[in-house]
């Protein structure tokens, strides 16, 4: 009875497609099954990746052979560190852990002339005895494509062909491919503008070709295959005709190797007009399919139309003649857009728009400054508790010539509560008429502006102005100054001071 019942291996896989590339992680384990104690030699664990070709190549009576190896990386780690050990009855599972080295390394590929494989095994050595060995292929997928991002512009070519002793006039094409860089089972979309001034019919085509080359001491052996082909209808002689054509990609599709010396494998997409009796007018665009687990990439982050694994929405983009966040413009958020300037005024100035729920602050209006020991809005010597906004110029603001108080969102300072301070109101002001044109900041009933000079104290309090520690609930029944001329009351309007 043999003492090796069974050696196995298993590897974890990390994505859903099964593929490894530079710089993962092999991890798994190897289960050994003894039916009586037995002295191993050794028992690792190899994993590497190699490239070769192989052809024949036979001229007269001479047959000759190409061959070429390339080696990428060939790592081990041994499961029983010690030599001659004994191993005693029953089953023992030992696991690993080997990393891929990182760099440029091709994707796994057969071909008929060569191959490019990575594989794990397991082997199992004893003295005067035969070697047990079990081996596992790894798909392996590359991920060196250089400026992915760069090969998803447009590919554009044209061609102009001259007709030859058969027909007479010529034959143009316009040709936009919408990328160069796909996955299998993407769509290959492709607009032709053909301008047919010939005496000849021709028919539109569209193939994507495969091309594989192997490379060993010098020579060369190619291989091309037609993976897809579409024919477009017959465009008549003296006409112009616009196609289009979405070509789909095969989901078997292996992906492009652009980084083995000795194998590559490339494709293009072949346009041309089939024209009877006549070389063929084509044009070539180079197309590079990448493996499905870089569709994602295919796309900036968060680009419009690009997959995204955020929970929130994208950011918000210009729709129209609108910029992003704009007003008037489509926004994502749940709160108001940023003030934002409207015509010459900057975002949240005096006749500007505003977003927020506040009135705007205090702005010095006439001589006086705005400042913790100034007035209400430029009033010297009156402490501002609860005030409305100015009425500003109308060339401040863009409204009438005959400005009036705003509205205070926190109420009238006037309105009398039972449960509040009431401010004494100014007597009846005379009728006030403003002229046609804008008024003058400064006018005749403003003190005269100060005039700053390197002696005069700059925002001095008048001496009639009350100071800080002062109750000003307490104060007589003396109107503040200035109050009649910046908000004016109409002369109907009636208050009863207490």
């Amino acid at each position: 009875m043999p003492a090796i019942q069974s050696l196995k291996m298993t590897f974890d896989a990390l994505n859903d497609f099964g593929t490894f590339s530079e710089g993962d992680t092999l991890t798994g384990k190897v289960t050994l099954a003894l039916s009586k104690q037995t002295t191993i030699e050794s028992l690792f664990v190899k994993a590497k990746g190699d490239a070769d070709v192989h052809w024949t190549k036979k001229n007269g009576d001479h047959t000759y052979t190409y061959s070429a190896h390339t080696r990428y990386f060939k790592l081990k780690q041994f499961l029983i560190p010690e030599k001659d050990i004994v191993v005693p009855q029953g089953t023992h599972v030992f696991s690993f852990s080997i990393k891929i080295p990182p760099g440029s390394m091709p994707s796994s590929f057969r071909g008929s002339h060569g191959k490019i494989v990575y594989k794990l095994e397991a082997k199992l050595c004893r003295s005067w005895r035969m070697d047990h060995t079990v081996e596992k292929e790894i798909n392996f997928v590359s991920k060196s494509f250089p400026n992915l991002q760069s090969l998803m512009s447009h590919q554009v070519g044209s061609t102009n062909k001259e007709m030859g002793f058969f027909s007479k006039g010529n034959a143009y094409m316009d040709v936009t491919v919408d990328r160069r860089a796909y996955a299998p089972g993407e769509t290959i979309t492709i607009d032709a503008k053909i301008h047919n001034s010939s005496t000849s019919e021709m028919t539109p085509k569209f193939s994507l070709i495969r091309d594989v080359m192997y490379r060993a001491r010098g020579n060369v052996k190619t291989e091309n295959t037609v993976i897809h082909k579409v024919a477009g209808d017959c465009i008549k002689t003296k006409t112009q005709k616009h196609v289009k054509c979405a070509m789909k990609i095969p989901c078997d599709l292996l992906q492009t190797i652009q980084n083995c010396d000795i194998i590559s494998m490339e494709y293009h997409l072949k346009v041309y007009l089939d024209i009877s009796f006549a070389f063929d007018p084509e044009i070539i665009f180079p197309v590079v399919v990448v493996p499905p687990i870089m569709a994602g990439h295919l796309y900036p982050a968060g680009a419009i139309g690009g997959p995204s694994n955020s929970d929130f929405p994208p950011p918000a983009v210009a729709m129209g003649p609108y910029q992003a966040g704009a007003i008037g413009g489509p926004t994502n958020s749940d709160f108001p857009p940023p003030p934002v300037a409207m015509g010459p005024y900057p975002g949240g100035a005096i006749g500007g728009p505003s977003n927020g729920n506040f009135p705007p602050p205090p702005v010095a209006m006439g001589p006086y400054p705005t400042s913790p020991h100034s007035g209400t809005y430029g009033q010297p010597g009156v402490q501002n508790y609860s005030a409305p906004p100015p009425a500003y110029p109308a060339h401040v603001s863009g409204g009438c010539n005959n400005p009036v108080p705003m509205a205070s969102p926190y109420g009238s300072p006037f309105s009398s509560s039972s449960s509040s301070s009431v401010l004494h109101p100014p007597p009846t002001a005379p009728t006030f008429h403003t002229p046609p044109c804008a008024p003058d900041i400064n006018p005749p009933p403003y003190p005269p502006p100060l005039n700053v000079s390197p002696t005069a104290p700059s925002y001095n309090m008048l001496p009639s102005a009350p100071m800080m520690n002062t109750d000003f609930l307490s104060q007589s029944d003396e109107a503040p100054p200035a109050y009649s001329l910046l908000f004016p009351t109409s002369a109907a309007t009636k208050f009863d001071p207490k």
